[in-house]
C-alpha cells in the first residue's frame, strides 16, 4: 500500500511499521507490488530505506507512474544475489498493473523472478459504502439494484483484464529457459481463471508448506487468498506463512524456497 503514503491506514506509526517488518524478516528476494519511492533524500526515498535496513541491496524497480520527474509509483524486487537481466511484460493498459522479471544468479544457477500485480476491480468508496449498507432495510430497491450493477460491471471489466494479462503472463513464463519464482498480488482466488493459467504446473507454496484457510487481503472484501508464491518443480517450499497483522490491505506472506 504505498508504504501508507496517503495514510489510509490512519496509523502514524504505518511506515515505521511496514519496515520494521520487512527489516525482522530481512528477506533474500522481496517483492512488493505497491511501491512508492521519491529521489529526494529523506523518509520517501523508500529504494535507500530499504537498502539500509535488508541485506538484498540489489533492486529492479519498474515504474508506471511518474510525476514532478522524482516521484515514482510502480513495482520492485529486492535481491541480495546478483541481477544478471531485468525485463518487464507490458499489459498495455492506464493502470498501475504491470509485471516484471528478474534474472538472477544463485549458486552458479540463474533463476527467474516474475514479480506481478495484476488488474484490481477498483471499487469506489460508493461501491465500499454500499457494500457496508447493503443489509440495511431502509435501502431504496431501485438505487440498490443500480449500485449492484455499477460493483457488477466493475468486477466483470476486471475480470476480462485479468485473463488477458495472464495468458500473456504463461506464454512468457512457457518460453523462459529457467527456473522460475513467481510472487504476486493476483487479485484473484485458487479457484479462478487467472490463477490455473498462471499456474500451470508450477508450485504453489501455499499448498506445498502452509495450512488452514488462507486468507491474504486483509481489506473488506474479498476475505480470499488472492497473493501467491509459485515456483518451478525443482524447488521445494518450506514453512510458508503470513505475518499475523498488518497495518495495510494485504497481509505479507513469506516462504522459505530451497533448491
Amino acid at each position: 500500500m504505498l508504504f501508507d503514503l496517503y495514510h489510509w491506514s490512519k496509523n502514524t506509526k504505518s511506515r515505521e511499521i511496514i519496515l520494521a517488518n520487512i527489516a525482522e524478516e530481512n528477506p533474500e528476494i522481496l517483492c512488493l507490488q505497491e511501491f512508492y519511492t521519491s529521489e529526494e533524500k529523506g523518509d520517501f526515498n523508500n529504494i535507500d530505506t530499504l537498502k539500509k535496513i535488508i541485506t538484498s541491496k540489489n533492486y529492479h524497480v519498474a515504474y508506471t507512474t511518474t510525476m514532478r520527474g522524482k516521484d515514482h509509483w510502480g513495482i520492485a524486487t529486492f535481491t541480495k544475489y546478483p541481477i544478471v537481466k531485468k525485463g518487464k511484460f507490458e499489459f498495455n493498459t492506464r493502470t498501475n498493473n504491470s509485471c516484471i522479471y528478474t534474472d538472477v544468479l544463485i549458486n552458479q544457477d540463474t533463476v527467474r523472478i516474475y514479480n506481478m500485480h495484476l488488474q484490481s476491480i477498483s471499487f469506489s468508496k460508493a461501491n465500499y459504502k454500499f457494500i457496508n449498507e447493503v443489509n440495511d432495510d431502509t435501502t431504496d430497491v431501485k438505487n440498490e439494484m443500480e449500485k449492484s450493477k455499477s460493483i457488477l460491471r466493475r468486477m466483470k471489466r476486471a475480470f476480462v483484464k485479468r485473463a488477458i494479462q495472464a495468458d500473456g503472463i504463461a506464454l512468457h513464463i512457457a518460453s523462459c529457459r529457467y527456473k522460475v519464482i513467481i510472487c504476486g498480488d493476483f487479485n484473484d482466488t485458487p479457484a479462478s481463471y487467472v490463477y490455473h493459467t498462471i499456474r500451470g504446473n508450477l508450485k504453489d507454496a501455499f499448498i506445498e508448506s502452509g495450512s488452514g484457510f488462507e486468507q491474504t487481503y486483509a481489506g473488506m472484501f474479498p476475505k480470499f487468498r488472492i497473493d501467491y508464491i509459485l515456483h518451478s518443480k525443482e524447488f521445494k517450499s518450506k514453512q510458508y506463512h503470513h505475518l499475523s497483522e498488518t497495518v495495510t490491505d494485504h497481509y505479507p506472506i513469506i516462504s522459505y524456497i530451497q533448491q
